[in-house]
């Protein structure tokens, strides 16, 4: 017997290096931090179908990996199992075309029956997946459904054809052990019952990881759009539309069928595999590195929820970074909702492929359209695939997070409401940039230059200047957004409501427009909330605090990582990621990049920046503005004045704090924010930029190294406040009902932009329109501005009240250029 066990052993390696000279394997999750394995516990390994392919490959990880091998014997007290693996499935029916069904094996109930007998005692049971490629079961040729690995169990034959075909490309997935002594539980010890419960649990995880890593089933393109047209909603818009414009229905239904044509994607995995070898070698040409962090999270929900990815657009290359690091990550690409006009010869054809879907700007007028785009969406996320779409709408050019547009979330809510079959989960997704593409472009615009549109050839014009270094890019996930849980949360009642409505897209609740909206408003903020520090937004951010764009180079650095520090203590949440190094690497890093100046004196060097890289460093600094918010505000209150009360300063903090925390999306509402407030004055005060005694707020004495800090620290947010009070001066000095919201917007964009040429302010987004817009939407949100029956602002005394503010939180210097700039015009 032991002759024949070396003979097996010996052609069972034999077999795995041929086997291996072709094979190459992708592993993930088999890192010891990430199994987190007890070394004092027994391992066997499960894999989902029985194959001596998936037996080779397994051993092959196994080794590499150095975990304990699968082909050893696993010592169970007093007996032993042959082997340490044992397989989910058995074969049924003929050998070259059989079914395999899930069973409980012979050594699945040895182990179980050791556990029951042996309280000490414990297995660690590790699922491990392999996938020969990664494909959906969709529509192909014959030749491509042979060679695809997918949700159905192939034959030896066509496995050893899957393996030539995309052997090169195997991926492999490791699993957290579970262990049998918790399934065992505290009560009566039942062997069968451990089985059954191991069996069911490992039958659902093999489930769970297979869509995660290859998607849902997909079913053909053209069968997908003639269900989509049959459907009740699309039969009721026919009719409608026909009874409307006469027009016979069966025109109509062939116009339907040509919207669902328009729209519906057609991903091939062919056409993913393509993508991502092209992308790789772009993203090693342009970038330093591509990092992710809570990608774990992002799998878990994956299991159990249809997901929208909810990315900030910061870049062209955003949903290119995105899909290429999920597959990378052993998760199926999304959806991608895509406008319209990337529809191109051949070039939509390959964006169609690769998982696009296209949407028209508008769908107003077009009732069909709206109703077969609804349906097809509902459609996506009743059978379980991910989406990705940007809820701001269009990229920033300014580096802040924009104010949300609410369409296709309202879109999401609306399919959730109408079948809530399968859960829905959003993933916010941040992207920080050390360096945009599209840096040039974004300067050109807010100076002025007409914006371009969106279009894949605004892509290739970006990537015109590859010799350059673009720095790394992150890629932090946020914490997930449940549609079930946030309906709870803000409308109780929710389930009750939509009972009596039969067609959620033609009649929504009373509730629906604010809960979506709010739910806009959520994912903006947790997007922002997982923002990435890094080395040029720190920075940018010191550097630009200055009156000239220049710093001695030791006093930068020490600035540099003394708010890094600062950003660390008082942590904004456990999604933000942040640089390892000094200030004097940053900077370093920062200079290499083409970013920085620097100018050598006997005194000591002197960093600086020229004007076209001060205004790139102005978008750095935007995607990190909101962490520094609430101290820098707190600074802006206390740096002007010598001594102030506790409650004063509070009381003005809470009177600007609600615009700020619109504008840049903070996750504290009012209620939230006083212990954050009170957080960061405790802080303020152990490193010195402050000093509390009893109810009062003292000040640095000026000229300290702490009141340099302090004025920095200020000198963050007061471009924001500078143009509130631009808005507010203006106000003061018309008559309440004297001008509109576009005239009111037109005058402080002018307003900024004059100032910003009489003070030498150099970052064309003091004057962006847009940000004028947001602030007086914010002022009629709260009441502060009234529209009359002519359009006309009406404003409150809390205008004049602000005004008065602005004393403590401006110094006499800014008031006075504000004040001489919207004076007599």
């Amino acid at each position: 017997m032991s002759r024949f066990f070396k003979l097996s052993t010996l052609l069972f390696t034999f077999f795995r290096k041929i086997l291996f000279l072709w094979v190459r394997v992708d592993i993930k999750g088999a890192e010891a931090d990430e199994l987190e394995l007890d070394p004092d516990k027994p391992v066997i390994y499960v894999l989902q179908y029985r194959t001596f392919s998936g037996r080779l490959v397994l051993e092959e990880s196994t080794i590499r990996q150095k975990l304990p091998s699968s082909q050893t014997k696993l010592a169970l007290g007093n007996s032993d199992v042959r082997r340490s693996f044992f397989f989910l499935y058995e074969p049924l029916g003929r050998l070259f075309k059989r079914k395999q069904r899930p069973t409980v094996t012979g050594r699945l109930k040895q182990l179980a029956q050791h556990v029951a007998d042996d309280d000490d005692s414990d297995v660690q049971i590790v699922p491990v997946s392999i996938f020969w490629g990664r494909a959906p079961t969709r529509e192909r040729s014959w030749l491509q459904l042979l060679l695809t690995d997918n949700w159905s169990v192939a034959s030896p034959l066509r496995q050893l054809f899957i393996i030539l075909l995309h052997g090169r490309r195997t991926y492999v997935q490791f699993s957290k052990p579970i262990s049998l002594q918790e399934l065992n539980g505290d009560s009566e010890k039942d062997a069968k019952r451990t089985q059954r419960m191991a069996a069911r649990i490992l039958r659902v995880h093999f489930r769970r990881v297979r869509q995660t890593v290859i998607g849902p089933n997909l079913s053909h393109r053209q069968t997908l759009v003639q269900t989509i047209v049959d459907t009740p909603t699309v039969r009721d818009a026919i009719a409608k539309e026909s009874e409307a414009s006469g027009k016979p229905k069966q025109e109509l239904k062939q116009q339907a069928l040509k919207y669902g044509d328009e729209i519906a994607a057609s991903l091939q995995i062919s056409t993913i595999h393509f993508l991502e070898r092209v992308l790789n070698r772009l993203w090693n040409k342009i970038y330093n590195g591509i990092y992710a962090s809570n990608v774990e999270a992002v799998k878990e929900v994956t299991k159990d929820h249809a997901v929208v990815y909810v990315p900030c657009h910061r870049s062209h290359i955003d949903y290119l970074l995105l899909s290429s690091l999920l597959f990378r990550e052993g998760i199926m690409v999304p959806h991608i909702a895509a406008g319209i006009n990337l529809n191109l010869p051949v070039v939509g054809s390959i964006l169609r492929r690769g998982g696009a879907f296209f949407m028209r700007r508008s769908f107003k007028g077009n009732k069909l359209y709206a109703a077969v785009f609804a349906e097809y969406i509902h459609i996506m996320f009743k059978r379980g695939y991910s989406i990705e779409y940007f809820v701001e709408g269009g990229r920033s050019r300014t580096g802040r997070t924009l104010q949300p547009k609410a369409g296709m979330v309202a879109m999401t809510v609306a399919s959730y409401l109408k079948d809530q079959q399968k859960p829905i989960a959003f993933i916010p997704v941040y992207f920080g940039y050390e360096k945009v593409l599209e840096g040039s472009t974004y300067m050109g615009e807010l100076r002025g230059k007409e914006k371009q549109k969106e279009s894949v050839f605004g892509l290739f014009k970006s990537l015109k200047n590859l010799r350059k270094s673009f720095g790394k890019v992150a890629l932090n996930f946020g914490e997930p957004i449940i549609l079930e849980n946030y309906l709870d949360q803000n409308q109780s009642s929710w389930k009750d409501d939509i009972k009596s409505i039969e067609n959620i897209n033609d009649q929504k609740p009373d509730w629906f427009n604010d809960v979506v909206g709010g739910l806009s408003k959520e994912i903006a903020t947790r997007i922002n909330a997982s923002a990435a520090v890094n080395p040029v937004t720190l920075t940018a951010t010191v550097l630009l605090s200055t009156q000239r764009q220049a710093m001695d180079a030791n006093k930068l650095a020490d600035l540099t990582s003394f708010f890094a520090a600062l950003l660390k203590e008082q942590t904004y949440s456990p999604y933000i990621t942040f640089p390892e190094g000094t200030g004097e690497e940053w900077i370093e890093y920062t200079e290499d990049m083409g970013l920085l100046s620097r100018q050598s004196n006997e005194l000591g060097d002197i960093i600086s920046l020229n004007d076209r890289n001060a205004v790139l460093l102005t978008y750095n600094r935007n995607n990190t503005l909101h962490l520094f918010a609430i101290p820098a505000l707190i600074a802006c209150i206390t740096q002007n004045n010598p001594a102030m009360s506790r409650a004063e300063v509070h009381r003005i903090f809470r009177s600007v704090y609600s615009y700020i925390r619109a504008e840049l999306f903070i996750q504290w509402e009012s209620a939230e924010v006083d212990k954050e407030f009170e957080a960061w004055l405790k802080l303020l005060a152990e490193k010195g930029l402050l000093t509390l005694k009893d109810d009062e707020v003292h000040r640095p004495n000026t000229g300290s190294n702490e009141f340099v800090k302090l004025t920095t620290l200020a000198s963050f947010i007061m471009p924001t406040l500078e143009r509130y009070y631009i808005v507010i001066a203006i106000l003061t000095r018309k008559e309440s009902g004297s001008m509109n919201a576009e005239e009111l917007e037109k005058l402080s964009t002018l307003m900024a932009e004059r100032m910003s040429i009489l003070f030498g302010l150099n970052a064309p987004e003091f004057f962006d329109k847009t940000l004028f817009r947001n602030f007086i939407s914010i002022l009629k949100e709260k009441g502060i501005l009234e529209e009359n029956e002519t359009g006309k602002l009406n404003y409150s005394e809390l205008i004049n009240k602000a005004a008065e503010d602005s004393t403590f939180v401006l110094n006499g210097n800014l008031r006075q250029a504000i004040l001489q700039v919207t004076s007599g015009r």
